[in-house]
């Protein structure tokens, strides 16, 4: 099968079992929170940042109130997010930024966005996606993977995924693309053990017909 055909087949496949214009993970009211959720999920699961900004965002209600804060406390409030110290120093910069830059209000621009403190191309993709609803591709570790396992990419540069991916998706699926690739690549296609056998796209994944290929041997030589 020539390999535009496949694309389109695996996307039509993930339309089937996947809604279009699911929600963002990252709970959140407003852009600024938005944004920073985003830069606390780094090297962190949505669901750990979902707990840890539901009071967080009670506490800090504004872009002025994280611009103002005690670095130290803000550590402490964060804490469980992991790489604590540096995500409470990005996050009152961002704020402080936002505040004196763009009177509090997160900018669209890409160039604008990644000279924020603790933001990069991915943090930025998320905004630009699910704020203003510009065409974006986010390259987080799901994307990463299941890309390269469908052959859509071979990299493992996050940057050159997005580019790469800009290639092969039309434009009109790459928001669509992010959260059904992270939907698929949690529910099947794992890291360790992917449930290949389940999976509804086998056919058209070069990686998984080789995992089951692999099993079937290994398992005649047992």
């Amino acid at each position: 099968m020539k390999f535009e055909k496949r694309v389109v087949k695996v996307l039509n496949t993930l339309d089937e079992y996947y809604p279009r214009n699911i929600p963002c993970y990252l709970n959140h009211e407003t852009p600024w929170q938005l944004l920073i959720a985003t830069i606390l999920s780094a090297q962190c699961t949505d669901d750990r940042v979902n707990k840890v900004t539901k009071d967080l965002f009670e506490k800090y209600r504004s872009v002025e109130a994280f611009a103002q804060a005690d670095i130290k406390e803000l550590e402490e409030d964060i804490r469980s997010t992991g790489f604590y110290r540096n995500k409470a120093k990005n996050i009152i910069a961002c704020c402080k930024k936002l505040q004196t830059q763009y009177d509090s209000q997160v900018p669209k621009d890409m160039d604008q966005l990644t000279d924020l403190d603790g933001v990069g191309r991915k943090t930025a993709n998320v905004i630009r996606g699910n704020i203003f609803k510009e065409p974006s591709i986010v390259v987080d570790t799901h994307v990463k993977r299941v890309s390269n396992r469908l052959g859509f990419v071979k990299s493992d540069d996050p940057v050159k995924i997005e580019f790469e991916l800009m290639d092969v998706l039309p434009k009109e699926h790459w928001i669509d693309y992010n959260t059904q690739i992270i939907a698929h690549g949690r529910e099947i296609c794992k890291a360790r053990g992917p449930l290949c056998e389940k999976c509804f796209f086998l056919q058209y994944c070069p990686y998984g017909l080789q995992y089951q290929y692999q099993q079937i041997v290994d398992s005649i030589r047992k």
